[in-house]
């Protein structure tokens, strides 16, 4: 009994962790993620519900937790605490300053509730990770958090670019997503000027403005996007 018992609950604990991290979550999702039928996953849910915590059901969408309500911190194994490190190391050599800055500051936070016989080791670990590429600590962009968030706004943005032929121009676009290659960040957008998708290096944008303006939501994926309009070209 005592072995069936200690999956469920760390299941259950993952659970809470998803959706805190998610808007919402399907059942779907969640009995792909931890291997079990969707049935198993209603009672999850029913027994979270049970024990205090203010689950959202959302016809037809799924699950999500109550709006303010807040779970005390979750405590990172010494694995995740080492993969946040990681992750810190990795965000430094970014080219963005704008996404170096947010990152390292939501990971010092992230970092901030780690047991006290993690933070050493967390230290040392940050002193022992290296990687290579952008030596130089140059940061060649500031733009990559306010297309984040006009992506998630649906904001219309006005942009100067420059592009690789030193050609200088200003159009309007819908940002859709964003995608990393050989270490630069290229931004994928409907082109007003053009009237199709195209590709823009971050680091090329000159200058970027929120118009006030909103778009109606291009609904696919990003890899509906590439099957439509990359694979074939």
């Amino acid at each position: 009994m005592e072995e069936k018992e200690k999956p469920r609950l760390s299941r259950l604990t993952a659970i809470l962790t998803q959706l805190q991290a998610k808007r919402i979550v399907t059942a779907t999702e969640l009995a792909e993620r931890h291997d079990v039928s969707v049935r198993t996953i209603y009672r999850d849910i029913r027994t979270l519900e049970k024990s205090g915590i203010p689950i959202v059901t959302e016809e037809g969408k799924g699950y999500s937790i109550m709006e303010g309500y807040h779970l005390p911190p979750v405590l990172f194994t010494e694995d995740e605490a080492n993969a946040l490190i990681t992750m810190q190391q990795l965000a430094i050599k970014n080219k963005d300053l704008s996404f170096v800055e947010n990152m390292s500051s939501a990971i010092e936070k992230i970092k901030a509730i780690l047991r006290y016989s993690q933070k050493g080791n967390a230290d040392l670990l940050a002193d022992r990770i290296y990687f290579g590429g952008n030596n130089s600590e140059e940061k060649t962009s500031n733009n990559l958090m306010q297309i984040q968030s006009a992506i998630t706004q649906y904001k219309v943005l006005s942009m100067d670019y420059l592009s690789s032929e030193d050609k200088r121009t200003t159009r309007n676009i819908e940002p859709f997503a964003i995608y990393s290659t050989n270490g630069n960040f290229l931004l994928i957008a409907f082109c007003r000027k053009r009237n199709q998708f195209r590709h823009f290096r971050i680091d090329f944008i000159e200058k970027l403005v929120a118009e006030g303006e909103t778009f109606d939501p291009h609904n696919m994926t990003i890899n509906e996007y590439f099957e439509k309009y990359v694979k074939n070209q």
